[in-house]
């Protein structure tokens, strides 16, 4: 979706960055295989099909480390949202630098031999107690199988097919294959080459994926420990069901949110809220958008609509519906403002349902 309420097929943008993608693959390659024939002349150098192995190899590594870095980056700074909304086109890519290298593996390594070339793979070496004689390409052969997995079921079709929460569970895999393809290096590659830059770079990757997952983990669990859950006072009169005293989130002064903002809170079960601001009322959605699981709280209202900042997918504040033609739609949930402080009720209402927005500094009731 787009501000516009117009659906986004292939522009002229995505075009753009796969063409820069690709470029920077082959300009990765090149000077892969000039810096080791620096670095490791003749009579010393590589030959050329187990250079290109290699090269093909680091780059499939490099992309997969930057695919895992781009999620918390963009939570920690927005400015990486841009290279988040094309994640998927970096997965193809890196499945099919992936392919290249297992391909040419197989083909160099296995092609002649007496039985198929898939079957001596996996039989020619049983070493599997061995650490040093490890048959390390049973391990990127099932990291492959994963990035082709994965790379399989990129579109959209999928994603709607599946549904969001399994789609985002299957491609959740990507930890286990980085987790095998890390090994398949650390056993392969790693055990032959005496040098310290391809242990560096390896181990730099996974220090990088660990630190900015961490931290941001840390700063999300900061955030949510940060917001206490109280009783909030009920107005006079006949009780109803909306009105029973049950814990509320006091989410914060209503007015420190800034326009066309939202504050993510945590209720007590993990479920995060975003509470939105908008003409200065208060309006309360589930913080997971109906497409891949997006952040909208960490999104903003574009043309009176909540738009996600991974794809852009939008919903009106006060429903959690998209705008016609969509039809998608997200919980919602009871606001109050109290002596200026904003309250939200834990418990979601179901998808689609209409909230009357709160003004801010005032006590009402949705």
């Amino acid at each position: 979706m787009s501000a516009g309420y117009a659906a986004i097929q292939w522009s002229r943008h995505k075009r753009v960055y796969d063409a820069v993608l690709a470029l920077a693959v082959l300009a990765f390659l090149t000077a892969f295989v000039a810096v080791s024939r620096v670095v490791r002349p003749a009579p010393n150098d590589l030959s050329m099909p187990v250079l290109a192995l290699r090269a093909l190899g680091a780059c499939a590594f490099m992309l997969l480390t930057i695919i895992l870095c781009i999620g918390p980056a963009a939570r920690l700074n927005p400015r990486f949202l841009p290279v988040l909304f094309n994640r998927r086109h970096l997965g193809v890519l890196t499945f099919l630098v992936a392919l290249a290298h297992g391909a040419l593996a197989v083909g160099y390594y296995h092609f002649f031999a007496p039985v198929n070339p898939f079957l001596s793979l996996l039989t020619s070496n049983p070493n599997y107690l061995s650490l040093r004689a490890f048959p390390f390409q049973t391990l990127g052969l099932g990291g492959l199988a994963v990035l082709f997995l994965m790379a399989a079921t990129s579109h959209d079709f999928w994603l709607r097919n599946l549904s969001p929460v399994a789609w985002k569970r299957l491609h959740m895999l990507v930890y286990p294959a980085y987790a095998l393809l890390g090994a398949h290096v650390a056993l392969g590659a790693l055990q032959t080459d005496r040098g310290r830059l391809a242990p560096a770079a390896v181990l730099a990757s996974v220090l990088l994926v660990s630190c900015l997952h961490l931290t941001a983990a840390l700063r999300e669990s900061r955030r949510d420990r940060g917001i206490p859950v109280r009783p909030v006072p009920v107005p006079a009169g006949p009780p109803s069901p909306a009105d029973i005293p049950d814990p509320w989130i006091d989410a914060g002064p209503a007015c420190d949110i800034p326009p066309d903002r939202a504050r993510t809170i945590c209720a007590p079960g993990g479920e995060r809220i975003a509470l939105f601001r908008h003409n200065d009322h208060l309006s309360a959605v589930t913080n997971l958008c109906a497409h891949q699981g997006g952040p909208l709280g960490e999104g903003r209202i574009i043309d009176g609509c909540i738009t996600c900042p991974w794809h852009g997918w939008q919903y009106r504040p006060a429903d959690g519906r998209s705008p016609p033609p969509f039809t998608e739609q997200i919980a919602t949930y009871r606001v109050r403002v109290v002596a200026g402080r904003a309250f939200v009720d834990p418990r979601p209402l179901p998808p689609g349902s209409p909230v009357a927005p709160v003004p801010c500094g005032v006590l009402a009731d949705a």
